[in-house]
């Protein structure tokens, strides 16, 4: 702890981050933690993620930090969606539209429907009879795409179920759309776990990508 004490009063950021992730309990929930820990190079390829958590942590003062540390840790932390907030910020060049929008018109459009309405779209229209939901609906250059979006912080259990989940979207059969599976996260950490040996041997034909080249992906359709 002292480590973390020099670190805080010097604010020397990548140093306090790196004297954290030695620690079992992280002194906040933060989605890109595990990732960090995962692959300690990512602190110097990611300064504003770093900055960001950083920030947090000055807010919370040394005694809370020591506090929140030495709780005892919880055994299951589910990170929820934000993808559909994302989308709707219009980070993919256009805002997403309600159910009626989209189909009054063949003009590029993403849906923004509840999870009833995405379902119900894909299985009348698109032939889309695959039990799990979808979080994504477009339509680029005349043909319609859909998607299970994932934020995969570890390796095994829960997360893999996840990964399987997705990749069991892509690979539903007669749809008539071109199926994508947005991952970010642990899974492109180069090495021997199962994910990354995946996405690059058995599934690699598949449209696997981060949401970070998605609007590349959607534009060139």
């Amino acid at each position: 702890m002292i480590n973390i004490e020099i670190a805080f009063n010097k604010q020397d950021n990548e140093a306090l981050i790196t004297e954290f992730l030695k620690l079992d309990l992280f002194p906040i929930k933060d989605s890109y933690v595990a990732y960090l820990k995962r692959d300690a190079t990512s602190i110097l390829r990611n300064p504003k993620t770093i900055n960001r958590i950083c920030g947090r942590i000055y807010e919370m003062g040394l005694d809370k930090i020591f506090e929140r540390c030495s709780e005892p840790k919880e055994t299951n932390r589910q990170i929820g969606p934000f993808f559909r907030r994302w989308t709707n910020s219009k980070s993919l060049g256009i805002q997403p539209v309600t159910l009626e929008e989209f189909i009054s018109t063949k003009d590029d459009a993403i849906l923004n429907g509840s999870d009833k309405q995405l379902m119900d779209f894909a299985s009348n229209e698109l032939n889309y009879k695959h039990p799990k939901g979808l979080d994504f609906i477009g339509r680029f250059n005349g043909k319609y795409v859909i998607g299970e979006a994932k934020f995969l912080t570890d390796f095994g259990g829960h997360q893999n179920a996840q990964f399987n989940d997705a990749i069991s979207t892509v690979q539903s059969k007669g749809v008539k759309a071109i199926k994508i599976a947005i991952l970010d996260g642990v899974l492109y950490i180069k090495g021997n776990n199962k994910m990354y040996k995946n996405i690059t041997t058995k599934y690699k034909e598949l449209n696997i990508l981060s949401s970070l080249v998605l609007r590349e992906f959607l534009y060139q359709i």
